[in-house]
């Protein structure tokens, strides 16, 4: 469904020779101050499997109380929760001049709450550069296998959804909604921690994000039912993306892979408990027979994704996108969605364009020690 107007010659950042899909349309975007975050597919590079690494996570440095993010004296810093449970919105602070000791409390704080809004920011004028070494101060960067990026920065997801390019709506078209709550790439052998997202432009009305706490989630199960998932692995598994996107013409950058993680998480830091399983990446249970591990998911998925998070509105938090709100969530312990209800045919509704930057953060590891597996 997406619209290549051109393949364009340029280099990777090692200076070598590739050739980039370009999926938008240049009439429709001539006037654009941020052209420069459209989607590109490289369809030349072929990256390695993404190396294990020891992960830092900041949380661990901060001070509980936050001081310095959460000042009291700072009257311009406003925090409210956005839910009980789940999501903070925090106006007054520019993301862009924070110190290390705050962002080490912020690590914290998006651990805790799930998902933390920051609005009337400068941080999508700050330029790439910038941009990206304030997500690696979380960790280290992830390159998606098949997604599209900004050109010269491979680690720039980009988002959008216009009329020039629909292949975000992809399958979601046939179905009755476009809502699909997940965990990003949570295939990945150390899938990702903490994942920042700016928008550039944003329709009129719609295009919202919706979070739901997963520790919640875990906190309702019976404890019967909470005891038997602890000392259970389930296979997350990247090939059938990776294949989706092959049928749809994309290139592969890196091989997929499939891991088996724990189905009950514990963050390594807040020591929380949190169901890590999703209906997009998630395909057994390890151990399990077939027909036991298809029904276990499909309680799990019902009962837990798609009813018990997705429509548990106790747990959920809902937000309303500008030009100038940054998000940044934790994806261990939140599932997201994106929600596609605006018509990006009609012109005054707009398009929804924006840039995801996501950090990997530790192997997953579970209730008394079980720690995530793989080939």
């Amino acid at each position: 469904m997406a619209t290549v107007t051109q393949v364009q010659e340029a280099t990777n950042a090692d200076g070598q020779p590739i050739k980039l899909a370009v999926a938008y349309s240049d009439q429709v975007h001539d006037q654009s101050k941020y052209a420069a975050y459209l989607p590109v597919y490289d369809t030349t590079t072929k990256f390695p499997p993404t190396p294990l690494f020891d992960h830092d996570d900041r949380g661990r440095h901060a001070d509980p109380s936050k001081p310095n993010l959460l000042s009291k004296n700072n009257p311009n810093v406003k925090v409210d929760k956005l839910t009980p449970r789940v999501g903070t919105e925090i106006t007054g602070l520019q993301l862009s001049q924070l110190t290390g000791v705050q962002k080490d409390e912020l690590a914290l704080l998006i651990a805790e709450r799930g998902v933390v809004v920051f609005r009337d920011q400068d941080f999508k004028d700050i330029g790439p550069d910038k941009q990206k070494e304030f997500g690696q101060y979380f960790g280290r960067l992830h390159v998606h296998p098949v997604g599209a990026h900004v050109k010269d920065h491979i680690e720039f997801h980009s988002i959008y959804l216009g009329k020039d390019n629909l292949y975000r709506l992809g399958s979601s078209t046939s179905k009755l909604t476009t809502t699909g709550y997940h965990s990003d790439v949570s295939y990945e052998h150390q899938p990702p921690g903490i994942t920042l997202l700016t928008l550039l432009q944003v329709p009129s009305t719609g295009g919202d994000t919706g979070w739901t706490s997963q520790a919640a989630a875990y906190d309702r199960l019976s404890e019967p039912l909470k005891r038997f998932l602890e000392g259970l692995r389930a296979e997350h598994s990247g090939f059938p993306q990776a294949e989706r996107a092959a049928r749809d013409g994309h290139f592969v950058g890196r091989d997929p892979v499939r891991s088996f993680h724990p189905i009950v998480r514990v963050h390594p830091v807040t020591r929380q408990k949190v169901l890590f399983v999703n209906p997009g990446f998630t395909k057994r249970i390890v151990g399990l027979k077939e027909e036991e591990s298809d029904a276990i998911l499909k309680l799990l998925f019902k009962l837990t994704v798609e009813q018990h998070i997705a429509q548990s509105q106790d747990i959920q938090v809902r937000v309303k996108w500008d030009d100038r709100t940054v998000a940044l969530w934790d994806n261990r312990v939140t599932a997201h969605t994106a929600i596609s209800d605006y018509d990006v045919s009609d012109d005054a509704e707009g398009l929804r364009q924006g840039f995801r930057i996501t950090t990997l953060g530790e192997v997953p590891i579970g209730v008394n020690g079980l720690i995530s597996e793989w080939d």
